[in-house]
């Protein structure tokens, strides 16, 4: 793991990853920003955000690490198992004492050959899907396991948790955790074995888990690492509906309603405006985005994902980004006034 202390920490703007929280109730101190690995995985595939190259992705991660951030969040289905190729390439690259904790999931499978993922979570699915991750990662043991999306083959969410509690205890898996669950399959889990960790989708345009999801999460003492704080670039601040319309057919984004109109041009006006209180703040917009998700008090790291080096610098300092109650009252006044994006629009209003 990254000591923080002493790993290298300059960027062309001086910002850093500042300080780590703990995450949940585990031994795990992570960066309040970590790397996502979504758009590592490259074209090919149902959720590809284009061709990607593997040189560029593993300069990404090892540069990420470099700067500070101690953690990388990944799946088997980014690239149908390019992504964690290409993340346990980068990891091996690095200095022992480097290396960065390493988080993937399961449950979305897919066949030889195929482009496409079901969702899929018996047993013998989950153990291979381990042993799977394991060899392309290069690691002994998962630092974190997470489901990715709940099943639809019909395994009750009791047997696959139980499972995964029993790669925990034969070494295979240090933590287990979540995605995209709601508050009911969340006390399903939570019957069988502690939750560790949660993974949510929130951002300034995407805030539905702050009304249920963090509350429970809160309250059960779960980790929480949230997912597309920058809406998969519509926050960078970099965005417009000329790049929206130039978005080749294999990245996802080319047919969602939040790229396409008249959802584009809602989205956009919010972030002008967002923009301006950014340059206010002293920031960009992205690490406004990243910030004000950090800014929910049982939020403790956001995923932010990057495919070159250089995008790292953009949003690098969003965990030194402090909201005041006055900032977040001007970004929930945006949100409201634009119609932009849906759920409370400040932390506190859950």
């Amino acid at each position: 793991m990254t000591n923080l202390d002493t790993a290298s920490t300059s960027t062309p703007k001086g910002r850093t990853p500042k300080g780590t929280n703990r995450l949940g109730r585990t031994d795990l101190e992570i960066t309040r920003v970590g790397l996502g690995a979504w758009a590592i995985g490259g074209a090919g595939w149902q959720g590809g955000w284009g061709a990607q190259d593997d040189t560029e992705s593993i300069d990404t991660i090892q540069r990420a690490v470099r700067l500070g951030i101690n953690w990388v969040d990944t799946a088997p289905a980014y690239g149908l198992g390019h992504a964690e190729t290409v993340v346990g390439k980068a990891v091996a690259g690095l200095a022992e004492d480097e290396r960065p904790l390493v988080f993937t999931k399961c449950g979305l499978v897919w066949e030889q050959g195929g482009t496409t993922v079901s969702n899929v979570l018996s047993p013998a699915s989950i153990r291979q899907e381990c042993d799977d991750s394991l060899r392309r990662l290069g690691v002994d043991v998962i630092d974190l396991m997470q489901i990715h999306w709940p099943s639809t083959d019909g395994t009750p969410i009791e047997e696959s948790w139980a499972t995964l509690a029993e790669l925990v205890e034969e070494g295979k898996i240090r933590y287990l955790g979540v995605s995209n669950f709601g508050v009911d399959l969340l006390d399903a889990c939570e019957g069988i074995r502690h939750v560790d960790t949660c993974q949510p989708e929130l951002s300034l345009l995407v805030r539905g888990a702050a009304e249920s999801v963090l509350p429970w999460c809160e309250a059960h003492g779960t980790g929480v690492i949230v997912y597309s704080p920058m809406r998969n670039g519509l926050l960078s601040g970099h965005f417009s509906a000329e790049r929206a319309a130039s978005l080749p057919e294999d990245d996802w984004r080319s047919t969602h309603p939040d790229f396409q109109e008249p959802g584009l041009a809602v989205n956009l006006r919010a972030v002008d405006r967002l923009s301006a209180i950014a340059r206010e703040v002293g920031c960009t917009m992205a690490e406004l985005a990243v910030a004000w998700t950090l800014a929910w008090p049982m939020v403790n790291g956001a995923i932010v994902g990057a495919r070159r080096p250089s995008q790292l610098d953009d949003w690098i300092g969003a965990g030194a980004v402090e909201l005041d109650d006055a900032r977040l009252d001007e970004i929930a006044a945006v949100l409201e006034e634009t119609g932009a994006g849906a759920g409370p629009p400040r932390p506190g209003t859950a």
